[in-house]
């Protein structure tokens, strides 16, 4: 094994050993690699890069879209649209077994076009949705199992944060990715609720019907999130029409949706203050590990690692597919230990260009949204799958009472809908494509 595959290594372990002592992920990854560039270079050429990457990486202009589409999610969040969204839901499928069920996925879908954040729709709706469902009497593992399940959807339905970090780490236009993932986004959530309608006829007891609202009482509750999906439409369709740049589209949604909460009445001066706080924290969040793997990254591109590794990998005789296999399986054990983003931010630099040298039938820029569409499905499954599986935590943290094995009990059946998905959307490339294509 060469010097720089075991130096490469090292740093691996090293930030893997740091991780589980629970040091911040971006922190692990900014000191690791700067230890290991200043092991290789020295530290005054580490002290010059250090002094221009931070303020080349973040005065970037595409990076402005992050907190914007943070802030429109926040501001939903707060003024209430995401309760309203549920009602709705809850209003046109509720009657049935399953029903309130049903609306969770069909509100986190709709939610998950003003939002952007899985962690956010699943903190959102585990306050909205769950003591509704609780209250009407649902298995309490498969009521927190939806909710997590349903969060993982404001990923999945663009716009998505992920989507968008992806597509500044491969240089790719966020407009065709955002286009990629919708079919699959809105699949996920026809999934979900085909695995509900399996659960309540195997499990009638655990999904009881919700009293029906009166014609009245249906027709304000539609009335009233009107203005939402107004918002979702002129935010994602002004990005696939070409109206608006996705960073012109996060700014006319962060204002639309302010101005919904302000002329209802449901966000006064204390809301809106936390959602500025609560933006600046998870954008501070996402940019301090944004740095840690730009350095990480320099360090690992000095040891020449990814380039070693990207021409073994080509060198063998394994089919497209099969490699493709194997990436995807390795985010699956990567995101069962790490965070989401951190995950993305380190492998792109060593699977992406493998991806791109295979030859899957398919130009070489409809490769990288196409593989850019399967992580985010991968991420997806992290989200909810043992042993870490954040949205269940975020759940478990709402539901005291009841035990995370019983959540994940709970999530396991759309967890089998995403792995069907998954292999749907690695077998038929056109289904992520389609949209690109007839509108790109």
């Amino acid at each position: 094994m060469s010097e720089e595959f075991l130096l490469a290594g090292s740093g691996f372990g090293a930030l893997l050993l740091l991780i589980a002592l629970r040091a911040p992920v971006g922190l692990a990854m900014l000191l690791v690699g700067a230890f290991g560039y200043q092991h290789i270079v020295g530290w005054e050429v580490l002290a010059n890069y250090l002094k221009a990457t931070p303020w080349h990486l973040f005065a970037s202009y595409t990076f402005s879209v992050i907190p914007l589409f943070i802030l429109m999610g926040a501001i939903a969040e707060r003024g209430g649209l995401a309760g309203d969204l549920f009602t709705a839901a809850q209003a046109l499928a509720g009657r049935r077994r399953g029903g309130l069920a049903i609306g969770v996925i069909g509100a986190c879908a709709a939610f998950g076009a003003v939002c952007g954040s899985s962690v956010a729709t699943t903190a959102t709706f585990g306050r909205a949705a769950l003591p509704e469902l609780r209250r009407h009497g649902y298995e309490p593992g498969l009521a927190t199992g939806t909710i997590a399940a349903g969060g993982t959807l404001g990923i999945l339905i663009p716009p998505s944060v992920i989507l968008v970090v992806y597509a500044i780490s491969t240089e790719q236009n966020i407009a065709k990715l955002f286009m990629a993932a919708l079919l699959p986004g809105l699949l996920a959530a026809l999934l979900y609720i085909a695995a509900i309608l399996v659960l309540a006829r195997r499990r009638p007891e655990a999904m009881p019907p919700a009293p029906a609202l009166s014609a009245a009482g249906r027709r304000a509750a539609l009335r009233a999130v009107l203005p939402v999906l107004a918002i979702a439409i002129v935010v994602v369709g002004g990005i696939y029409g070409g109206i608006f740049t996705p960073t012109e589209s996060a700014a006319i949604g962060v204002v639309a949706t302010l101005a919904v909460a302000l002329l209802r009445g449901s966000l006064g001066l204390s809301g809106l203050w936390q959602a500025v706080r609560g933006t600046a924290e998870t954008t501070a969040m996402i940019f301090v590990i944004l740095l840690g793997a730009e350095v990480f990254n320099a360090f690992l591109a000095l040891t020449q690692a990814p380039d070693l590794l990207a021409l073994w990998i080509a060198e063998q005789s394994l089919p497209a597919y099969g490699i493709l296999a194997l990436l995807l399986l390795s985010y699956v054990v990567l995101g069962a230990v790490m965070d989401e983003l951190a995950m993305i931010l380190l492998t792109l630099p060593i699977f992406f260009p493998v991806v791109t040298a295979l030859d899957f039938g398919l130009a070489p820029d409809e490769t990288a949204i196409w593989f850019g569409v399967l992580v985010l499905v991968v991420v997806g499954i992290g989200l909810t799958a043992p042993p870490i599986g954040l949205n269940v935590f975020v759940v478990a943290a709402l539901a005291r009472d009841v035990p995370m094995a019983r959540i994940y009990r709970g999530v396991l059946p759309y967890l089998a809908m995403d792995v069907a998905r998954l292999l749907l959307c690695a077998a038929f490339p056109g289904l992520s494509l389609a949209l690109v294509r007839w509108l790109g």
